[in-house]
């Protein structure tokens, strides 16, 4: 099986970018809030994300080690490096990022995360950073099948947890919804005939479609207001907001996150 669907979750890796180096980190560490004076102690900022969304954040073996990389993952960084802080990786189930950001065991959630009304009343959203399309992914031999939307009506969709995709499968008329905590399963599930199509983040869409033989992107595409992408921060920490949007005007002023869009797009599709 490919390498999408046999890495585990609640992983976490240190990425020291002052030493240019990292580290792993034990699950019960208790990071530092990334803003905070913590009186000459290293700071740290606490990255929760869902690592298995490339080319946002997914898993990579490099230079023989299984490490998290991804554009979110580049955009995390630079946030750290202005700060003068740590960055620390948790790899958790999409479902839970925004729990582990209210309950203070992360600082940041950056995971795909759309600025949805619901989850604006939980946490502070950042500026929207990134905006992609819908795609539905299908087996090879149902591309035609499920070409458009109407096709795609009272068909078995799988869709990720707690995602904007989810919300769209439930507008579609007689969909019969399978909710699933990572991307990986619901390609198994593709796989397996157990659903029909599935709703998936272009970019992650594409992946996948590269590196599961087997799967494509149908022409049906679902029609959706595209709010964009946004970084998540607990409630009231406004220091923090104002660190990351000023991380992101900086970013969007230099070109470098279509930089790291296309780098990490490359990386995903790479074999190794």
């Amino acid at each position: 099986m490919n390498k999408w669907g046999k890495l585990g979750l609640g992983m976490i890796l240190a990425v020291g970018l002052l030493s240019g180096c990292g580290q792993n980190k034990n699950d019960s560490d208790t990071a530092a809030t990334g803003n905070a004076n913590t009186g000459g102690a290293a700071k740290k900022l606490t990255m929760g994300t869902s690592a298995d969304f490339p080319p946002y954040e997914f898993h990579k073996v490099v230079d023989g080690k299984d490490t998290i990389v991804g554009f979110d993952i580049d955009i995390a960084k630079e946030i750290a490096a202005d700060m003068g802080a740590e960055l620390v990786i948790k790899d958790l189930p999409f479902d839970s990022l925004l729990n582990e950001l209210s309950s203070g065991r992360v600082d940041i959630v950056i995971s795909g995360l759309s600025p949805t009304e619901e989850r604006k009343k939980a946490v502070d959203l950042s500026d929207i950073y990134y905006k992609a399309e819908q795609a539905i992914v299908v087996r090879e031999a149902d591309k035609d099948k499920y070409a458009t939307m109407d096709a795609v009506k009272g068909t078995k969709i799988g869709v990720q947890t707690g995602s904007i995709q989810e919300e769209i499968a439930k507008g579609i008329e007689g969909a019969k919804i399978t909710s699933l905590g990572k991307i990986s399963e619901i390609v198994m599930q593709l796989q397996s005939n157990r659903v029909d199509t599935a709703i998936i983040e272009g970019p992650v869409a594409k992946s996948f479609v590269k590196n599961v033989p087997g799967l494509v992107i149908t022409d049906a595409k679902p029609e959706v207001e595209d709010d964009g992408y946004a970084i998540g921060i607990k409630k009231g920490n406004t220091e923090l907001l104002d660190q990351v949007n000023s991380t992101l005007k900086r970013l969007n002023s230099e070109g470098k996150i279509d930089e790291f869009v296309t780098a990490a797009s490359e990386l995903a599709e790479s074999t190794k």
